[in-house]
């Protein structure tokens, strides 16, 4: 019998420096053994210093993307990323739930590396009602859960608080990742009732372009490799403090540098 990859579809912008947007979701499909395939949501002009310029894709182009690669390949699981749009969100979500794969795993990009929101709070609410009640995982950082939710992440229990009220949104688990204690990194997954803590040491480096594209374009990868989400979600961890660790002296550019999406 011939082996084939399982195929996955990354919903992106398109990062001309290589270090985040679908440029790092196809890095980690590949290192991770999954056929990648991609829609572009918007074309950006930057590099490790600076975004000097976003254009969004009309819907109806994304629309037709989504509708090339789902009616033929179609995916055994599905990411998205930067969208940033409305009526963007909207569209990709009309899709994802004319198409139905098995496994959609939602990064929500609302803030940018500074922790800042990029967006209208319309963009927020389109989030919360579009698309999260198709999401299987969504992964934001503590502040994209603080736009998402209302509440501030300050400690572990403004943590459980917030993945609970996300949950309640109808989105099946709930990864909240990037909480800092001492000397480790905290992420807290949430689904079925239960919750699991996962821990990874603190690493001291601008290099983090891309980390949430990594760890939601590995999810997605181990998912359609037929791991649970809880094992995919471990798995994806591991694989990204190892890229986040590997490219820590890295000098790529003047400024916030890629993580290694190579690693193994």
């Amino acid at each position: 019998m011939i082996h084939q990859p399982a195929k996955v579809l990354t919903i992106a912008g398109s990062d001309s420096g290589g270090a985040a947007g679908l440029q790092a979701d196809l890095k980690t499909f590949t290192s991770l053994g999954v056929y990648g395939m991609s829609v572009v949501t918007a074309v950006t002009a930057q590099n490790s210093v600076a975004v000097t310029a976003v254009h969004p894709l009309p819907p109806e182009m994304v629309a037709a993307q989504i509708d090339a690669v789902l009616s033929d390949y179609g995916a055994a699981a599905v990411k998205t990323g930067f969208i940033g749009r409305v009526d963007l969100i909207e569209v990709i979500a009309e899709k994802l739930a004319q198409y139905r794969p098995d496994f959609i795993v939602v990064d929500p990009v609302l803030v940018n590396h500074r922790g800042e929101a990029m967006f209208s709070a319309e963009v927020t609410q389109a989030y919360l009602d579009k698309l999260l009640p198709l999401a299987t995982l969504v992964t934001p950082n503590k502040w994209e859960a603080a736009l998402l939710t209302g509440v501030t992440i300050n400690s572990r229990a403004d943590m459980e608080t917030a993945v609970r009220q996300l949950a309640a949104v109808g989105v099946k688990y709930v990864l909240l990742k990037g909480w800092r204690e001492g000397s480790q990194v905290v992420d807290l997954l949430f689904g079925a009732g239960e919750e699991s803590w996962l821990s990874s040491p603190f690493v001291d480096t601008e290099n983090l372009h891309g980390s949430g594209d990594t760890l939601s374009a590995a999810v997605c990868a181990f998912l359609a490799h037929g791991e649970g989400v809880e094992t995919a979600v471990t798995k994806a961890h591991t694989f990204t403090a190892k890229a986040i660790q590997d490219a820590a002296e890295w000098q790529m550019g003047r400024g916030h540098g890629p993580v290694n999406n190579f690693g193994r």
